[in-house]
C-alpha cells in the first residue's frame, strides 16, 4: 500500500522552528515530486515547497521563501520540510504528496501551530 507520513507538526512561538517530514512507502520514491501543501482554518489549500526528482531542485511559495527549506533523502524515502522564522500566519494543517507523470498520492496532515 502507499502511504505518505507526515510527522513533526506542533505548538511553537512565533519565531521558532519546527522541522516536517514525509516517510513514504509502496512506491517508486526518487520518480517522484515531492512537495508540501498547507491549509489554514477557512481558507483554500495553499502549496508551500516541491522539490524535484530529477535533480533535487526546489520551489517554494513567496510567502516562505527565505524561511523555509525543502530537502529530501531518497535512500530513506523521506522529504524534510525546515520551517524558521515561523509566522501565526503559518498556522495550518500541512499535507505532504507525491507526483509524476504517472500520477500522484496524497498523505495525512499534520497541524502546525504558531502563537503570537
Amino acid at each position: 500500500d502507499v502511504q505518505l507520513q507526515a510527522s513533526g507538526g506542533g505548538l511553537v512561538q512565533a519565531g521558532g522552528s519546527l522541522r516536517l517530514s514525509c516517510a513514504a512507502s509502496g512506491f517508486t520514491f526518487d520518480d517522484y515530486a515531492i512537495g508540501w501543501l498547507r491549509q489554514a482554518p477557512g481558507k483554500e489549500r495553499e502549496g508551500v515547497s516541491c522539490v524535484s526528482s530529477s535533480d533535487g531542485s526546489a520551489n517554494y511559495a513567496d510567502s516562505v521563501k527565505g524561511r523555509f527549506t525543502i530537502s529530501r533523502d531518497n535512500a530513506k524515502n523521506t522529504v524534510y520540510l525546515q520551517m524558521n522564522s515561523l509566522k501565526p500566519e503559518d498556522t495550518a494543517v500541512y499535507y505532504c504528496y507525491a507526483d509524476s507523470q504517472w500520477g500522484g498520492y496524497w498523505g495525512q496532515g499534520t497541524l502546525v501551530t504558531v502563537s503570537s
